[in-house]
Order: structure tokens, then sequence, then C-alpha cells
């Protein structure tokens, strides 16, 4: 197979896996995902110091092991097309997030519909690390709202931008990554130091898919003007690089204000407003979950055609 079949397959492959995660969601049993976290925490047995050295190894082994499997993959199937495209769509299918997100969010509208703000309370800790236990209704859609912005680049756009260049070890590369980040990246007394690598890591392979998160939201938000100003003027006060560009479009797409006071298990943080809206109601959380779905076909369609493309320039 040439370079450029190859490169077509990739976008066929990451087009597929797409389909079959808004088809089909995560898989249910013997996610791939939830395996690779398994070992994660057996290594950590082994690998945990105080230390950033010893968190910079401890990601080294898992995520270059990540990418070495996907190397290996892509190399058994080189000469046939139909497999290639296959194991593409199979790794597309399960690093993606987008439905499984989608439904949690769904889920949480609707046990707001129903008043029943217990419920809503704890099926927003599927989704955010903050105390859930005494927020509002307006409260709760805020941080489902962000939390839907932010994971709609981390569980969509990113893993796309990463098939379209790297192919399937791009693909588990990024989603490694990303666990790593989810299990040590958050700042803690065990994990300060040794986390340190993979949330960094986390942020740079996560910045190219942010931006166009960011990008495709400002395109295809409900106001245009409003997402890029508040992109430009509001995202910087976020402490995430990352987060920061999309809360901020999708605040100023969706006409609300996003940002505010969060309380992490008793560590509280003054994140900055992003966009000039009011707070955001129930039916903006329905709006943001169309948003968020605009979004990710938009950037399987962008990140299928930078498949195609680089692989008709080889």
């Amino acid at each position: 197979m040439t370079p450029q079949h190859r490169r077509r397959t990739t976008a066929l492959g990451l087009l597929l896996g797409y389909a079959a995660d808004r088809l089909l969601a995560d898989p249910r049993r013997l996610h791939p995902v939830a395996g690779f976290g398994q070992v994660a925490a057996a290594v950590e047995r082994w690998t945990w110091r105080d230390d950033r050295l010893a968190g910079a190894a401890h990601v080294a082994v898992l995520v270059g092991g990540a990418v070495a499997v996907g190397v290996l993959a892509d190399r058994s199937t080189v000469r046939n097309r139909a497999l290639h495209t296959a194991l593409t769509a199979g790794v597309t299918w399960a690093v993606l997030g987008g439905t499984s997100l989608d439904r949690e969010a769904a889920a949480i509208g609707r046990l707001l519909a129903a008043g029943d703000l217990p419920a809503a309370r704890q099926q927003l800790t599927h989704l955010v690390g903050r105390d859930t236990s005494v927020l509002d209704e307006q409260e709760i859609v805020r941080a489902a709202l962000e939390s839907l912005a932010e994971n709609t680049s981390d569980a969509v756009v990113a893993p796309l931008v990463w098939g379209a260049v790297a192919g399937v070890p791009g693909l588990l590369g990024h989603r490694a990554a990303n666990t790593l980040d989810a299990m040590i990246g958050h700042r803690s007394p065990r994990y300060e130091r040794f986390g340190w690598a993979a949330a960094r890591l986390d942020d740079l392979l996560n910045l190219p898919g942010s931006r166009l998160t960011a990008t495709l939201a400002v395109l295809l938000g409900d106001d245009h003007r409003s997402a890029r100003r508040a992109w430009r003027r509001d995202a910087g006060g976020h402490p995430s690089p990352n987060a920061g560009p999309i809360e901020a479009a999708f605040a100023g797409a969706l006409g609300i204000r996003l940002g505010g006071t969060n309380d992490y298990a008793g560590r509280v943080e003054h994140r900055a407003v992003m966009g000039d809206g009011p707070l955001p109601r129930r039916a903006d959380l329905e709006r943001a979950r169309t948003l968020a779905r605009r979004v990710g076909f938009g950037a399987v369609l962008t990140c299928a055609a930078v498949a195609t493309v680089r692989g008709s320039r080889r």
C-alpha cells in the first residue's frame, strides 16, 4: 500500500470510527481504555515516587508502550487497505467518547427537568471533579456545560487530530496520555510531583485539538462575533491553556456566562468569568449539546480532509 493509499484509509477509518461512536457509544464490556487504566494502576505500584522524574518515567513507559502497540498494529495491516481501514475505525471508536459524554449531559438535563436536584448532583459527578453536593440548578448546568465543552475537545476533537496526523499510534498515544492525566495529573499530596509530567504532556497534546474546537465553536455556533470576542478577551483568565479558549468560545457562541467559584474537595478556585450573557439555564445545556455535536462532526470532516490532503502530497 502506497503512503497515499495509507493516508486515505486512515481518513476513511476516522470517519467510520466516528460514526460507530455516534451510533454505539463506548464499548460496554472489555473497554480498551479501562484495560489501559488497570495496567497503569498496576505499574504505578512499582514506579511511584514523590518526585517528577519518577512520574516522567511512568508516563514515558505507558504512553510509549501504547504508541509502540499502535506502530506494530499499523505495520501489520500496511499491505491490506481493508484491514488498515478496519483497524483505524476500531481504534477510533475505542478512543472517542463523544456520545457517552452527550448522554451524561442529557441525563443531567432530564433529572433537572424532573426537579430531582440530588440525583442531578450525583449524575454530575460522572463529569466533574468539583464538589457537587450543594450546587443549585444554575451551578449544576454551568458545571455540566463547562465539562461538555472541555471534553468535546479531549474526548473527540483532539484524538481525531492525532489520528489524522499520526494514524493509529497517534490515536493510542493521545488516549494513553489523556487517561494518565485523569488518573494522576490532578493536584493532590500524592500526585503533586509524580503527576506533573502527565499533566504537562496532556496539555501539550491537547493544544491543537483545543484550538480546533474553539475555532469550530466560533464558526458553527449561533453567535460567531460574540464567540470570537469571548475567546480573545476571556480565555487567558482560565488556569488551563486549553480549556480557556474552548469554554470562552462556547460561552460566546451560546450567549451565556461561564466561570465562577468551584470547590474541589475543599480547594476553592475562583475562575475568571467568560462571556457576556446570563448564567446558563437548563435550556442552554441542550443548546450546548447541539453545538458539541456540530463541533464533533466538523472536526471529523476536517481531520479526514487533512489526512487525505497529506496523503496526496506524498
